[in-house]
């Protein structure tokens, strides 16, 4: 088993669904929570564990500590989703007004960057093993969009899209290329940086990314960006599974990397894995894709299910076999966005839908604390 976290972005707000940005006091008097340029969401990490059991604790702790300390201040929880579902995306709320880089993002994308997400770490050392798996990922990205999407409203309405949050994000730089190798890697990001098109080496917005202590140059993992906020830790492991279990496939066999084996060249790979993100936003589980390696269509459930099946001899040699099968449950009943959109067509309003999802992950919350992550009583 690989080394895996979480960075997990999250919004503040009332019961009613409402965010409100409490960032600025959560960092000052909560350890672990960092601010994001908007005050409306913060940020806490898991460390890098191996084992998916005490990775769920790392995921709920945290929460369960911040929702206590809402609740000092007055009706307010975590909410759900990733985008401002209800209301709020005509202005921008700055966390740190001093911060010039802050400022260069508000002016730059607005609100379109004030979204909720999950990024998933997968630790690997070998700079072009992570490279290949980089390339692996990118183009199966797509997939775990499809999986997590929780963001079918904004300003109080149904946008037609699944992820919403994925539909506006600015990718940056709006072209990045397949990288060849770690070289090309360094190549290509201190040309960015010349160019302006990067205003850092943290400035790479793409789907996936290598990430390090001191990026383009030590790198030490793979950093899957795609993903809305998974509000079930238990679906998110899952989704987790299944990127680990691919990233230890290529590390076994290296002749999975799409330079290798896919009958498309690379550029035109890159345009298309953006096409499949596009439908994925818009349309998640359902979404027609086309398959990296053929060239042909695919639905995302169909490729992801297929997917299940290559990986199952991988991840019960591993060891976490039982870890992965929430996936299935995904495919059955629908992501988040989906269930949310049910809800909305058999009549609630997108606040009640809101109201629900608070309520309900509140509850698994407060549940999984008590069984994971405290001593049990004998």
């Amino acid at each position: 088993m690989l080394s895996k976290g979480f960075e997990i972005e999250i919004y503040t707000g009332t019961s009613q669904g409402e965010i409100v940005g409490f960032s600025d006091q959560i960092v000052k008097n909560l350890d672990g929570f960092v601010r994001e340029p908007d005050t409306r969401n913060v940020e806490y990490t898991t460390p890098p564990l191996y084992r998916y059991e005490r990775l769920l604790c790392e995921l709920v702790r945290p929460r369960t500590r911040l929702r206590q300390y809402l609740k000092q201040l007055g009706d307010y929880t975590l909410i759900p989703g990733s985008t401002l579902a209800l209301s709020g995306s005509d202005r921008f709320y700055r966390s740190d007004p001093e911060n010039p880089y802050h400022s260069y993002i508000e002016r730059t994308y607005g609100t379109t960057v004030v979204t909720a997400s999950v990024h998933i770490n997968i630790g690997i050392e070998e700079p072009e093993a992570l490279m290949r798996a980089c390339r692996l990922v990118r183009l199966e990205a797509p997939l775990y969009l499809a999986l997590s999407a929780a963001s079918p409203f904004l300003d109080g309405q149904p946008t037609g899209k699944h992820s919403t949050r994925w539909s506006v994000f600015p990718k940056t730089p709006a072209h990045v290329p397949l990288f060849t190798s770690h070289a090309h890697y360094i190549a290509w990001t201190e040309e960015q940086l010349v160019k302006g098109t990067m205003q850092n080496v943290r400035h790479l917005w793409s789907s996936v990314r290598p990430n390090g202590d001191r990026r383009p140059y030590n790198l030490n993992r793979l950093e899957l960006r795609i993903c809305d906020l998974v509000s079930d830790p238990i679906a998110l492991l899952a989704i987790c599974a299944l990127l680990e279990a691919r990233v230890l496939q290529i590390l076994q066999d290296p002749t999975l990397d799409p330079l290798l084996t896919s009958k498309i060249a690379a550029d035109a790979l890159v345009e298309l894995t953006d096409r499949n993100e596009a439908a994925a936003a818009h349309h998640s589980l359902d979404a027609e894709l086309t398959h990296w390696q053929t060239g042909e269509s695919i639905t995302a459930r169909t490729w992801i299910e297929s997917l299940l099946q290559e990986v199952s001899p991988t991840v019960k040699q591993a060891g976490f076999g039982c870890f992965l099968q929430p996936v299935k449950k995904i495919l059955r009943e629908g992501n988040e966005a989906q269930r949310w959109l049910k809800l909305y067509e058999q009549g609630l309003d997108s606040q009640a839908v809101i109201m629900q999802a608070i309520r309900e992950t509140e509850a698994q919350e407060l549940a999984l604390a008590g069984d994971i992550c405290e001593p049990q009583v004998a």
